[in-house]
């Protein structure tokens, strides 16, 4: 039997970020052959991660991962079963890990992903890697990949919700790209421009305000062309709850009285597309 000195446990550690016993008991079993006991290791995750199937995954965290040099970018919705667990620090950086991964390599599904190399082994694995650390089911629960343009990145401190914005154009810097996903984040708007809203949406909404505005005594006698600018002003702000580009800045301090169009624009950029995840939710 081969003797299983401290510094080939400490070396198997440092490759596999597991505990020193599960180490050295795969050292063991692989007779001292770190590539065996890797592949040991490896088994035991995955036979961990099975376990764990019937599990829910309540809680997670959202990854953005931005590569400005080759013009791609992905974001990714990991869960997990506890909050505790989605704060770590080898879960943060198993979502960062597959988001870069992400941002890399087309997948057409969460299937496809989890087959594609990573490392030594693949994204599976890699998940398998930090179920066995943390004991507890991990999942990918969706992901987008962008390429193409110019990207802003941003994800809340405690890691619930992310966004990653799609423009084109030569301008922009990070810090305002930044700034207009955090807007993003916070405001949840559902369209980029008014030209996206659908015509019998606008339509139903301006019903419902020339409706209101007859209703009101207040309005009683007033000329139909008076009647119809208050409920244009009332379509206009219905917009500006839903349109990203009418919505003024989150940031009034930063930017006063600029709608995020309007800083867009001394960017240089056009907003193209907005990926918004939350964990939990079930669309973007």
């Amino acid at each position: 039997m081969s003797t299983i000195t401290a510094a080939a446990v400490n070396d198997l550690r440092k490759r596999t970020d597991l505990p020193l016993m599960d180490c050295k008991s795969a050292l063991v079993e692989a007779g001292g052959d770190p590539e065996k006991a890797i592949e040991i290791l490896r088994s035991r995750n995955a036979k961990a991660a099975v376990k764990r199937e019937a599990n829910e995954t309540a809680e997670g965290r959202i990854g953005v991962a931005i590569d400005a040099a080759k013009q791609q970018a992905g974001i990714v919705e990991m869960r997990c079963e506890s909050a505790p667990s989605a704060k770590s620090d080898q879960y943060i950086a198993l979502t960062n890990d597959i988001a870069k991964h992400v941002a890399a390599h087309p997948a057409k599904d969460v299937a496809e992903l989890l087959t594609q190399p990573f490392g030594t082994g693949t994204i599976k694995d890699r998940i398998d890697e930090t179920v066995g650390l943390i004991r507890e089911k991990m999942i990918v629960q969706r992901f987008t990949r962008l390429t193409g343009g110019v990207f802003g990145q941003y994800v809340h401190h405690d890691g619930t919700v992310g966004v990653l914005l799609h423009c084109t154009g030569t301008g922009g810097n990070d810090e305002a790209l930044r700034d207009i996903c955090a807007h993003i984040a916070a405001l949840n708007p559902q369209y980029i421009s008014a030209v996206e809203i659908p015509g019998e949406l606008v339509e139903k909404e301006k019903a419902m305000a020339m409706a209101q505005i007859k209703e009101d005594p207040k309005n009683a006698g007033k000329p139909a062309n008076i009647v119809e600018k208050i409920a244009e002003g009332k379509l206009k702000t219905w917009m500006a709850e839903i349109v990203l580009t009418e919505q003024p800045m989150a940031n009034t301090a930063k930017y006063p009285g600029q709608t995020v169009g309007q800083v867009l624009q001394k960017q240089g950029l056009t907003a193209t597309k907005f990926i918004r995840y939350k964990v939990g939710a079930t669309a973007v």
